[in-house]
Order: C-alpha cells, then sequence, then structure tokens
C-alpha cells in the first residue's frame, strides 16, 4: 500500500474510530475544544497500530535515530508499533517511554524500557506523541530524554490539531513532523 493509501487509510481509521465532536472537552494543554481525538482505540487496533508504524518510519526515514519514544500513556502504544514495523523493515529503532511521575518503588526512573546498563547517554531519540496542540507533552518528555543525555532528533506526532505545536517547536529548534492534521477531519 503507497504512503498516500495508508495515510488515507489512516485518516478513516482515526475518523471512526478516534475522532469525535460536539460539547467541550478539556485537553491536556488546559485548552477546552469541541472536537477531540482519543487516540488509543486506533493505536491498539491491528491495522492502525501497523499503519501508524509504517507511517511514522517513512516519516523519519532520512532522520538517524537510535530509540523512539514518548510520554506515558499515549506514547507506548506508537514507540512499540514504530520499533516493531522499524524490525520488519531492518531498522533497528528500539523503544522506550517517559512516566509522567517518577515510580515510588523499585529503581524509581522517569525513563522506562531500556536494559540493565543502557541509556539515552549520547543517543540521537525520535519523541512520538498521539495527538499534538501546542506540543506540551511532548516537551516534558523531551527534558526528560535530554536529562538522561540524549540528543532530540525529532519529533512526530500522529495528529497535529495545528493550535501552536509547529511555532513551539520551531522556537526550540526541534524538527517536527505531523502523519495527520486537523485539516484532514474537515
Amino acid at each position: 500500500m503507497p504512503n498516500t493509501e495508508s495515510r488515507t487509510r489512516l485518516r478513516d481509521i482515526v475518523r471512526a474510530r478516534s475522532f469525535s465532536t460536539g460539547g467541550s472537552v478539556k485537553l491536556a494543554s488546559g485548552r477546552t475544544s469541541n472536537f477531540y481525538f482519543n487516540m488509543k482505540p486506533t493505536m491498539l487496533d491491528p491495522e492502525g497500530a501497523h499503519l501508524i508504524g509504517e507511517l511514522v518510519l517513512d516519516a523519519i526515514a532520512d532522520v538517524p535515530a537510535d530509540y523512539v519514544g514518548g510520554l506515558e500513556m499515549g506514547a507506548v502504544p506508537l514507540a512499540t508499533a514504530i520499533a516493531v514495523a522499524g524490525h520488519a523493515r531492518g531498522r533497528r529503532l528500539p523503544a522506550f517511554f517517559v512516566r509522567k511521575t517518577p515510580k515510588d518503588h523499585g529503581t524509581e526512573k522517569l525513563v522506562e524500557g531500556l536494559a540493565p546498563g543502557e541509556s539515552l547517554s549520547g543517543k540521537r531519540v525520535i519523541i512520538v506523541e498521539d495527538v499534538t496542540t501546542t506540543g506540551g507533552s511532548s516537551m516534558k518528555a523531551i527534558e526528560a530524554a535530554r536529562k538522561d543525555g540524549a540528543e532530540i532528533a525529532c519529533v512526530v506526532t500522529i495528529v497535529d490539531r495545528d493550535e501552536g505545536a509547529v511555532e513551539n517547536f520551531a522556537a526550540a529548534k526541534l524538527a517536527f513532523r505531523a502523519i495527520l492534521t486537523i485539516e484532514d477531519f474537515k
């Protein structure tokens, strides 16, 4: 399935499984909106996850990176789908995720998914997010990854609501790519 067909099919799945309008919904950014994307039904759908993995890999084909990850909860299925799709293509891109708060037991780490002895130190990472409004959730993941020594190669979102993320990432000198935007749902 060519990229254009895959993107169209993903848009159709998102529209059917994850997009709603009407009412007033509070977003992670703190803003309110009359439309909402709950991407979990798409990210956990076999075809949706497959398309996400493939389309993100296409979007970052020119970006050298060592890991892919982002802020829990949304980035966990995304990073997993991308890592699995990468393996199928022969591109090693292990996944990680950043906790919103450290565990109060065990290793008490913010960055999870790395094997003993592994770290993000000196590694180039792709930060992923399911839906982006202003980019705040990605910035939390970026801060934690940088604290662990990572260099941010790129930020990728599945859906950009087109409410400031492009400008905020540009101001932070971070490359940003969106698979879909709100324009795809009008």
